[in-house]
């Protein structure tokens, strides 16, 4: 990263400050909740490792007051930009009553949350592309200032709600922005077993949009092509499709054991790109991120994550006379 990129975006110190801040946060934890799940604690965890720069490097070129994102299951960097807390993801992990996106009730992963405008998830991959479509034409037909970023795997770029979502988006000129988080693994299976294209930004002229390929492993490659995106749907242009690519550095799930499908030397290799070394190398470099700052920011998030883990792990679970809230009309 040449000195000073940051600038030339029109982003301040203490932005680009607060930019790794938030993927560190996530970062960490995620690695938490990995030691929760290990120790019997927590059931299940679908990690962000690896892919918190284009999350937060996309949401950070968004109105992060009015804007929409419909995240996939690995967005914890989108979801902390956007305003859910550490204690939040905590309880969603701890499956408790508290827990916002579903009061203990689904997977960790199905964001939602109405007052921060992250609509919810579902197990099935890419229903949220026709939804974040959805609310594209909704802002069009109020002509409301504002976009929605849907995220997906590039596995999810092959399922038909994502192919009928653009389409209907370049058709009618919504400002949807289409991400394509590429990770380079759909579960077990190879990106050069998925797509036949070179790139899944080659696909955008199929549907009258623009498709930019942008490293994943970059906050600031990330955010320029998200805020080019934004001001194309708010001056009516239509959607965008945007291709991070980056790589996951752990398994699938806290289920999968991915030596089955990958080499080690592989994943070493990927993580000499981690953008929390690359990243914060930069910072370093331009004297942003000085060693007392990063040691008193080390110990500020521990600080948070323990609060968070503390206070989910003692809150209450939903009672059983709660089972059919929210499924059948009273």
């Amino acid at each position: 990263m040449s000195k000073n990129r940051h600038e030339k975006l029109g982003l301040s110190d203490e932005q680009v400050l607060d930019m790794y801040r938030t993927m560190l946060l996530a970062r960490k934890i995620d690695e938490r909740m990995w030691l929760l799940n290990r120790s019997g604690k927590i059931p299940f965890v679908i990690s962000c490792q690896g892919q918190e720069a284009a999350q937060v490097g996309a949401s950070y070129a968004l109105n992060l007051e009015e804007d929409y994102a419909l995240p996939y299951y690995r967005d914890m960097g989108i979801v902390l930009s956007f305003g859910m807390t550490p204690r939040e993801l905590m309880l969603s992990a701890f499956a408790k009553a508290e827990d916002p996106n579903s009061g203990g009730r689904q997977m960790p992963g199905h964001f939602g949350q109405k007052k921060n405008r992250l609509v919810t998830g579902s197990s099935p991959v890419t229903t949220q592309v026709p939804h974040a479509v959805g609310i594209g034409l909704a802002a069009k037909m109020e002509n409301k200032n504002i976009v929605s970023l849907v995220t997906f795997g590039e596995g999810s770029s092959n399922q038909g709600d994502f192919h009928e979502g653009a389409n209907f988006a370049g058709v009618h000129k919504l400002p949807v922005i289409f991400m394509v988080e590429n990770n380079k693994y759909a579960i077990s299976v190879p990106v050069e077993k998925q797509i036949a294209c070179e790139k899944v930004s080659d696909r955008a002229i199929g549907y009258g949009m623009p498709g930019e390929t942008v490293d994943g492993n970059d906050p600031l490659a990330v955010f320029e092509a998200v805020k080019k995106a934004a001001d194309r749907g708010r001056n009516g242009d239509g959607p965008s499709l945007i291709e991070a690519v980056s790589y996951r550095l752990t398994p699938h799930s806290s289920d999968d054991d991915d030596r089955t499908y990958r080499e080690k030397d592989e994943v070493d290799e990927a993580k000499k790109k981690d953008s929390l070394i690359t990243f914060g190398n930069y910072l370093r470099e331009t004297g942003i991120l000085t060693t007392e700052r990063e040691k008193d920011l080390e110990q500020e998030l521990k600080d948070i994550i323990n609060d968070a883990t503390d206070y989910a792990e003692e809150a209450p679970y939903a009672s059983p006379e709660s089972l059919m809230d929210f499924v059948y009309e009273e």
